[in-house]
């Protein structure tokens, strides 16, 4: 089993930055793909972005490229997910989770979730 723990969310402004963290015990994350996804009350959970496993590709939302960046460091078994200019329609709760496929994108194929870490963005 796998334990994922998200942490860095907070509340902030629109136009500021946050850095989430997710960090990985039980079973070494480095052969798992990493992806973020989020919730916004009253909406289905959606895909935010995912990297391989290691590092050498990653995937985004189109509403969140060029403005997020997702990075892992297998060493630290842990997984970031850097959010720039943000805007209230990113509030959410953002959570962590871990695959054993290559890239994937819906939650179908993450067998591991953590349990989340609530941003929200104020106009």
């Amino acid at each position: 089993q796998m334990l994922l723990v998200e942490s860095g969310g907070g509340l902030v402004q629109a136009g500021d930055s946050l850095r989430l963290s997710c960090t990985a015990s039980g079973l070494a994350m480095r052969p798992f793909a990493m992806g973020w996804f989020r919730r916004a009350p009253g909406k289905e959970r959606e895909f935010v972005a995912v990297i391989a496993w290691n590092g050498a590709d990653s995937t985004y939302k189109d509403s969140v490229k060029g403005r997020f960046i997702i990075s892992r460091d297998n060493a630290k078994d842990t997984v970031y997910l850097q959010m720039n200019t943000l805007k209230p329609e990113d509030s959410a709760i953002y959570y962590c989770a871990s695959s054993r496929s290559d890239l994937p994108t819906s939650s179908a194929n993450f067998q591991y979730w953590g349990q989340g870490t609530q941003v929200t963005v104020s106009s």
